[in-house]
């Protein structure tokens, strides 16, 4: 610590230029920031919920549908205690950036296997008995405004309704919440009759989108999985069963391998940071060349020295990226307040673990390279202008 006066010197001799470099690191750690937490909402499950839960779709795509009369054959496999069935309906609500997921499900089944959606007896019993009945959660209600005994028009992107026209109307008849915090990212869809979609589409009549199970035993859930597709095996609909998490990712994967796409992105940005903070401590080492003298010429040693401008270097981008993920951090609330609840993210410990091993990664890399120069230094040659 008793060279930090030192380090700070340093840094303070050019204030222009290392305020931009600092501006640079921080907005490279900021986007890394972001960027990691979309990678870790991809890859890391946050939740036991849905544990004992399977989902089967074609195993040629998420939107090739089902034959409805599979229900009956996956009930009847060992292993399967419940069994319901859901359809991606994919409408808009007014304008195509009011974007949310919208489902037909079977009301009979649906929330017996989502018990986390809380949705009260009476609203229960009403989307039951009401054919045009729908459900929403809280947050989406709240959205826009919504309230039970709202008539909600949807315009049909995929299925165009049998009269002619591209709106469907639903009945609002419950609204849903989600049983713990960290679920509220499931008030954000509205369910509603699958008979009354099947009825009312042109296309798929007689189909489902996907079938979700409930296992007896959860540590089973491979082994029922794998006898759930062998039903199905050189059928002209074989499925795919995986995990409720392991769809999930499909489902959202669709449009690309989000994982390598954000990981591309993160290292282009970081190689420019590289040469941009690797030239800014060249620069400076130039500049530095007698007073680095000086300090040998008193007493410095060569390893001091190397350890000076090494210091000096990962300094730099512990403060620069420390900047950068407290403005990450501080953008996901606004983010998500953007977006209506649509994305929420937020910024796990490991976030903060990865960010201060690259700083310190980076600011070796680019410092090692001109201390090593310093270290070699001879006092005479540089003095002398050599």
């Amino acid at each position: 610590m008793k060279y930090l006066p030192l380090l700070i010197a340093a840094l303070l001799r050019k204030k222009v230029r290392t305020l931009l470099t600092l501006l640079s690191v921080a907005a490279a750690f900021a986007l890394f920031g972001m960027l990691d937490a979309v990678r870790v909402a991809f890859e890391a499950p946050r939740s036991v919920v849905g544990i004992d839960r399977l989902i089967t779709s074609s195993r040629l795509s998420l939107i090739q549908p089902l034959p409805a009369a599979y229900r009956a054959r996956i009930a009847s496999l060992p292993g399967v205690r419940a069994v319901t069935f859901a359809s991606w309906f994919g409408g808009i609500y007014q304008d195509p950036k009011n974007f949310f997921a919208n489902f037909a499900v079977d009301p009979a089944t649906y929330f017996d296997m989502y018990p986390e959606l809380v949705l009260p007896p009476a609203q229960r019993l009403a989307f039951l008995k009401t054919r045009t009945g729908a459900v929403v959660g809280q947050t989406l209600a709240d959205r826009f405004g919504w309230r039970v005994g709202d008539r909600i028009p949807l315009k049909a992107t995929i299925f165009p309704n049998r009269d002619g026209s591209a709106v469907w109307t639903f009945a609002l008849v419950g609204i849903f919440q989600a049983a713990a915090p960290e679920l509220r990212a499931s008030e954000r869809q509205m369910l509603f009759h699958h008979d009354y979609f099947d009825e009312g589409r042109d296309l798929d009549q007689g189909t489902v989108g996907w079938y979700v199970e409930r296992v007896t035993d959860p540590t089973q859930a491979a082994r029922v999985a794998q006898a759930i597709d062998r039903q199905f095996a050189n059928s002209a609909y074989e499925t795919r069963t995986q995990s409720e998490r392991e769809f999930q990712l499909a489902f959202a994967e669709q449009i690309g391998d989000i994982g390598l796409i954000v990981k591309a992105i993160m290292g282009a940005v970081f190689f420019t940071l590289v040469l941009l903070t690797g030239n800014t401590m060249a620069q400076s080492l130039r500049e530095r060349i007698p007073e680095l003298a000086v300090l040998k010429t008193i007493g410095f040693t060569n390893r001091a020295v190397l350890l000076l401008v090494l210091a000096e270097a990962v300094l730099l981008l512990w403060i620069g990226g420390l900047l950068g993920l407290v403005l990450a951090r501080l953008s996901l609330p606004a983010i998500r307040e953007a977006t209506a609840g649509q994305i929420d993210l937020s910024m796990q410990t490991e976030s903060w673990v990865l960010g201060l091993g690259l700083m310190t990664v980076i600011g070796i890399a680019v410092g090692l390279p001109p201390a090593l120069k310093a270290m070699r230094m001879r006092i005479v040659d540089a003095l002398a202008g050599r």
